[in-house]
């Protein structure tokens, strides 16, 4: 039996509001440390958090000061593969965390979402 991937597209969890961008990314971690194959994939909105400037800066628990760049970084650490959407790149920027691990476009999120031993969430 073929290993299913937890695939999470993050396309309007806005850096602005980290709120909205703690779940998916807590989710990730879990699901890996589940051993879990897990990518998360960034685009529209949600493509500043591939950015340094960006994930960095933004705070997500005031008592720890923890940044979204902290919950990228355990992750990835627990085995999260982060994509991010090069056209999406194109608007926001260019310096990328070094957690990132491939540029993709629209054909690769629509491929895996379609797979069949792939299960999708969406953000």
């Amino acid at each position: 039996m073929n290993k299913k991937k937890l695939l999470i597209v993050m396309s309007n969890s806005d850096p602005a509001k980290p709120e909205g961008c703690y779940a998916p990314l807590f989710q990730a971690t879990i699901a890996a440390a589940l051993s879990h194959d897990v990518e998360v994939v960034l685009t529209g909105t949600s493509a500043q958090l591939a950015l340094v400037d960006v994930a960095k800066k933004v705070e997500v628990n005031l008592d720890t000061h923890s940044t979204l760049y902290d919950l990228i970084h355990e992750a990835h650490h627990a085995g999260v593969s982060f994509k991010v959407c090069n056209t999406s790149l194109k608007m926001a920027g260019e310096e990328l965390l070094e957690e990132i691990d491939e540029r993709v476009g629209a054909a690769y999120v629509i491929d895996e979402a379609m797979d069949d031993n792939t299960v999708t969430f969406t953000y």
